[in-house]
């Protein structure tokens, strides 16, 4: 499949991946890197793997975002499985070894490479997601996978966009005798899958909820994410496993969340109103609330581009002919 210029510009800056372009290109001849996640088990039978709390680049390997893996009797459960195929197969070692299973189903909350790209390590039938998710992927998943390729080089060998064959339907699953609950929301992206371990009370919520890290906001809906927020919100739950960022005893991180997007937002609208340019705005000074959250400034500058053009067609609208 041939990829455009334009499908290849448009994965890089949803990625958040043009500002380490060069560094990958310097450094591939002398690659040598490989990928050692690590589990912690946060409940019982649940396991989170940490990703780094950084924009995507060679150094780290994309290997930015939150995995999870959960026992059941007839097997382990992957959710999200990482931005590449060798993360995948290491995510897929460290399930077996901690659960001393196979792994029988892989979830992908949405279509964001960091958290998709790795679904190529397993059988494609074990790979489920929301309809809508699987539509993003089919439209954006080459562009995504030319942007990983050029930015992680090495990191990236025998890497293919794996479409998930099981479609994902709100309500209850049961797998090897563990009741999951699935959540069919949107916001940070047209399709956001949420899962609930009805047994621990932990609530796994994908990129919806980011925890001590700025949101990335490339496919966002804002008013429809701090909706999806509200939804999680109501759901008794005891720990918070989010897309980003450490784990949360409780409800601070989907409040954090819900804090900088209804900052960013009303930010941004000001700015275009006051008549700042681009550049102005993502010079904003960063509320002190807020001075603890990892990669800030980089996410604040990142979704001025993301929403800034359509919000002065919106707010200053042409006058005359």
């Amino acid at each position: 499949m041939r990829v455009s210029r334009r499908a290849i510009i448009a994965g890089l800056g949803a990625a958040g991946l043009a500002p380490v372009l060069a560094p990958a290109l310097v450094h591939a001849e002398q690659f040598a890197g490989t990928y050692d996640p690590k589990a912690e088990e946060v409940a019982d039978g649940i396991w989170m793997v940490r990703g780094a709390d950084e924009p995507i680049a060679f150094s780290n390997g994309g290997a930015i975002a939150n995995s999870v893996i959960i026992a059941t009797d007839d097997g382990a459960v992957v959710v999200d499985p990482g931005p590449s195929l060798s993360y995948g197969r290491a995510i897929r070692a460290l399930a077996e070894r901690v659960t001393g299973k196979p792994v029988v189903r892989v979830y992908v909350t949405h279509l964001h490479p960091d958290h998709s790209f790795g679904a190529g390590a397993f059988d494609a039938r074990s790979v489920h997601a929301l309809p809508a998710t699987r539509h993003d992927l089919e439209r954006d998943g080459e562009g995504f996978s030319d942007a990983l390729f050029r930015v992680l080089a090495d990191w990236m060998k025998g890497t293919t966009v794996v479409m998930p064959q099981g479609d994902v339907t709100a309500g209850e699953v049961v797998i090897g005798g563990r009741k999951l609950r699935l959540f069919a929301l949107d916001g940070h992206s047209s399709g956001d899958l949420a899962i609930l371990d009805e047994a621990t009370g932990t609530l796994i919520g994908g990129d919806l909820v980011f925890h001590d890290r700025a949101p990335a906001t490339p496919h966002a809906n804002l008013d429809g994410w701090l909706t999806a927020l509200d939804r999680l919100d109501g759901v008794p739950h005891d720990l918070v496993i989010p897309g980003h960022g450490p784990l949360d005893s409780g409800n601070a991180a989907i409040a954090q969340t819900r804090d900088w997007l209804t900052w960013i937002q009303g930010m941004l609208n000001d700015a275009v109103l006051s008549g700042k340019d681009m550049s102005e705005a993502g010079a904003t000074p960063i509320p002190e609330r807020f001075a603890d959250i990892k990669v800030a400034r980089y996410e604040l500058q990142r979704s001025v581009s993301h929403f800034y053009p359509g919000l002065e067609a919106k707010l200053l609208p042409m006058v005359g002919n």
